[in-house]
């Protein structure tokens, strides 16, 4: 039922987050409070009362029961109500104490603000020297109070952001600071302009701000990053039914705008990981189902795995109403390949697992003698890196075939000598009526546009971008009409080639795709601490990185806006003491009240997992390994299992990176020593680092078990 009441009704993302946390019986207390709450909010049977020790005087506390309390703010002009807290008498009233919701007079955005401690600003910097602090100039020293304002700083904090001289300092206030006011501050100190923070945050000029619309605020595109204005009772009922994912409902303005531009051509979005790549394309997913296709139209959205594409598909359920989700296809790449190859007649056998097509090569090296100075393996990675990258199909144009980013650089002569080996290899594939998944997505690109085949999608998003190959681009490319692609919004690439673990750098403008001007990247962390973040990163330092369009992406601002422990390292004498130690840790960690399915062990090879599953049996720990046939289930118990490729685009409270499988050593410092190690293999724990949200534990056995 639609509410006809015409007060504004609004949710603070604290507010959600403190609900989350409360048990159900509790839960739906608070439900059946808001429903009465909504109908009318000056019910006098709500019981408002007055909180003195809290620094804003338009904050009320309303009871929910006998123990609970709501804080609400209810301005003194206008039909507007904030619920911004939900907890115990008080622990509620705690909350309220020295906090203030208010309009900024600069930037019109609405924030929950934390007044200043007085000691915080007399006794200045903490644990540095009083010499040294007035010797240091301030990160803020170059910017005026002015424009300190203009970015969103409280005027309260104006004297102690002056104060700040690191950027350590600056992340020991993050949690006092508004987030848009850290974030805007964090932006300095890495160097942005003035200009550049406002775009980024949203902060768009609106000329003189009237402290007292709180309407007004709650709509500008910075204050959405924290509040919504409910206007339905169905609304209501499906945040409440998913709390704790406010990604569904709340997105910071850089976001936001990538989901909601009308683009005249292909879009590419870059972002280290936790940054909401996934969100922002599942939120432009529905934004286009809704907004440009027409009834018989459909929304793809592909990315590389199967496991990732079930995920998607569950997040979608929870974002889209009905009628929008039967506008929008998730299926893999390969999946859709195969589908669409049977239903067109094609007969050949794809070979996804390789077991045939292995079998295959060993036939064409075994009857083709090769005397080109080739080992088994390079042979391998010149068809696969040149001769099947390329597509090429003759001896000659293997000769003079391009080979920027090919692996060993092969003379005229070894290039002839080698040209028998795929030769026969090609023609046994096509004897046995069997194709490799390059062929396949050839094959189903070439008969696309033969039979100029009109496929029903208005628009293609990408997820997982830098693990597409270049012809896999070019059958997206064709995915969409030359008519549909011409009317904008067609393509939305988003991707992140620190993350790539499988395939190789593809240039997209190489493969039909302009993103000239538009492009964009997000910077922000959400998901893992700082801590976990910045140790991640290491692991790929001096590493030259793409940006999937031949250009190199740098981390310049790339932050996390959360804190934690840092990264634990564990040295281990062999493989039982790493167990050991693994075991140790989830003990540990289920005393402090975690549950089983918050934790991941996760490992370069199966093998090792199945070692560890045996110990968690035998320990009486129930497990559960996620897998191709399986996919994450947060209803089935056990501590969770999965391989350094399969945890990719999913995410934990605590994460147990065991990697004594691998060639990664430890250094003098204790930290585990990647330099040797090939590229792919460190974004590999990259990825599985990052999937942590609170806690990372690495252990490194150091000798033979």
């Amino acid at each position: 039922m639609t509410s006809t009441s015409t007060l504004s009704v609004g949710l603070g993302d604290d507010f959600l987050l403190a609900y989350g946390q409360l048990p159900k019986t509790k839960q739906k207390k608070v439900r059946e409070f808001i429903e009465k709450f909504r109908e009318n909010p000056t019910s006098p049977g709500l019981n408002y009362e007055k909180i003195k020790t809290a620094a804003d005087p338009n904050l009320r506390s309303l009871r929910i029961d006998q123990d609970f309390r709501a804080i609400v703010l209810k301005p003194e002009t206008g039909d507007v109500y904030l619920l911004l807290w939900v907890d115990k008498h008080d622990d509620a009233y705690a909350w309220a104490t020295g906090r203030s919701c208010r309009i900024h007079p600069e930037t019109g955005t609405l924030q929950v603000v934390k007044s200043v401690p007085e000691a915080a600003i007399a006794e200045g910097p903490a644990a540095v020297p009083q010499q040294v602090a007035a010797a240091q100039p301030g990160l803020f020293d170059a910017f005026t109070r002015k424009e300190l304002l203009e970015v969103g700083v409280p005027e309260e904090w104006l004297e102690r952001a002056r104060l700040i001289k690191t950027e350590d300092e600056l992340d020991r206030i993050s949690e006092d600071l508004p987030a848009d006011a850290y974030e805007a501050l964090l932006c300095l100190a890495a160097g942005f302009s003035l200009d550049e923070i406002k775009v980024e945050l949203g902060l768009t000029a609106h000329g003189q701000v009237d402290t007292s619309d709180f309407a007004t605020a709650m709509a500008r595109e910075a204050s959405r990053r924290r509040f919504v204005v409910i206007t339905e009772d169905s609304e209501m009922a499906n945040i409440l039914s998913y709390p704790l994912d406010r990604w569904r409902i709340f997105l910071h303005p850089s976001q936001r705008r990538l989901v909601e531009m009308n683009a005249k051509g292909p879009v590419r979005v870059l972002g280290g990981a936790g940054t909401g790549k996934t969100v922002v394309a599942i939120h432009r997913a529905k934004w286009l189902a809704e907004n440009v296709c027409e009834s018989h139209e459909k929304i793809l959205f592909t990315t590389f795995t199967t496991n990732l594409a079930a995920d998607i598909q569950a997040n979608l359920r929870k974002l889209c109403s009905h009628e929008t989700l039967t506008r929008i296809e998730v299926v893999n790449l390969d999946a859709w390949v195969r589908r669409f190859l049977k239903s067109q007649g094609f007969s050949e056998v794809i070979d996804y697992r390789e077991d045939r097509t292995k079998e295959l090569w060993q036939q064409a090296l075994t009857a083709t003698p090769l005397d080109c100075s080739l080992t088994a393996s390079e042979l391998r990675e010149e068809w696969e890196q040149v001769v099947q990258e390329q597509n090429i199909t003759d001896q000659v144009s293997y000769i003079r075939a391009r080979r920027v980013g090919a692996g060993k650089r092969l003379s005229r002569e070894q290039r002839i000598k080698a040209w028998p080996v795929f030769d026969e290899y090609r023609t046994l594939l096509r004897e046995n009526g069997v194709c490799e998944p390059a062929d396949a997505i050839r094959k189903a690109r070439a008969y696309i546009e033969s039979q100029k085949i009109l496929l029903p999608y208005r628009a293609v998003v990408v997820d997982e971008a830098q693990d597409f190959s270049s012809e896999a681009f070019r059958l997206i490319r064709a995915m969409v009409s030359p008519i549909r692609a011409a009317q904008g919004n067609a393509l939305f690439i988003v991707g992140d080639a620190h993350q790539r673990i499988y395939g190789r750098m593809i240039v997209l403008s190489h493969c039909g795709i302009d993103v000239v001007g538009r492009s964009r990247k997000l910077r922000i962390n959400y998901r893992t601490t700082e801590e976990t973040r910045a140790w991640a990163l290491s692991i790929l330092k001096g590493c030259t990185i793409d940006d999937l369009d031949g250009g190199v992406d740098d981390q310049r601002g790339y932050k996390s806006l959360v804190h934690g422990e840092p990264p634990l390292i564990v040295k281990c004498a062999n493989e039982d003491a790493e167990t050991a130690a693994i075991l140790h840790r989830i003990k540990d960690l289920r005393d402090n009240g975690s549950a089983d399915a918050t934790i991941c062990i996760t490992s370069r090879t199966h093998s090792r997992l199945d070692e560890i599953k045996h110990v968690l049996k035998r320990e009486g720990i129930p497990a559960f390994e996620i897998s191709a046939q399986q996919s994450d289930n947060s209803e089935t118990p056990g501590v969770r299992l999965a391989t350094m490729h399969r945890v990719k685009g999913i995410e934990f409270d605590h994460v147990i990176l065991t990697a004594a499988d691998s060639p990664f050593s430890p250094d003098g410092d204790g930290i585990t020593n990647f330099k040797q190690v090939p590229l792919v293999q460190r974004c590999l724990v990259y990825v599985a680092a990052t999937r942590a949200r609170m806690t990372l534990l690495v252990t490194v056995a150091t000798g033979a078990a």
